[in-house]
């Protein structure tokens, strides 16, 4: 457990932590947005939209962050589409079919803004997300998500030909 998800009003302050080994090398976070090697995510999304992939050199496990020579680990920027709260939890849906990448879904973040409100557990509907089990994956994600949050996610290796949208054109932000 963190501050952040103790007080959520601290997420005006300072980011939700991450795990850098999942993400490439040189990121880093502000409370609303992920910066990979310079390149700010918001500012790939306002020139392609959305989804989109960064793809970077990826960090060496338990190096401190030391960037690997030969492997990559990818930004994916989805849009949420739809959002729903039923009896048996709350649902959301994103712009990009991602059942083919390795998505770190732990490390799945809000972008674009600061929300204050707690996390919930969301399920990621529909074929963007499925596992190779056949189970959609759960995430913890602010309370107040609506359609038109965006959402970054690292992926293992470079994705962006296994990646692709509901409308099945992705732009590459390499």
């Amino acid at each position: 457990m963190t501050l952040t998800t103790i007080l959520p009003s601290l997420r005006r302050s300072i980011p939700d932590p991450f795990v850098p080994d999942r993400w490439p090398a040189h990121t880093s976070l502000s409370t609303t947005d992920v910066i990979v090697a310079d390149v700010s995510m918001l500012h790939l999304v306002a020139r392609q939209g959305t989804p989109c992939v960064h793809t970077a050199a990826a960090v060496i496990p338990c190096t401190g962050g030391c960037p690997s020579s030969s492997e990559q680990t990818s930004v994916i920027v989805a849009s949420v589409v739809a959002v729903a709260f039923g009896e048996d939890g709350h649902h959301l849906t994103l712009d990009a079919r991602l059942s083919e990448t390795d998505a770190c879904w732990s490390e799945l973040r809000l972008i674009g803004r600061a929300s204050t409100t707690h996390s919930v557990a969301f399920r990621v509907e529909n074929e963007s997300a499925i596992d190779p089990a056949g189970d959609e994956p759960c995430v913890q994600l602010p309370r107040d998500l609506v359609a038109g949050d965006l959402l970054a996610v690292p992926c293992r290796g470079g994705v962006a030909q296994a990646v692709g949208s509901v409308s099945g054109f992705i732009q590459n932000g390499e």
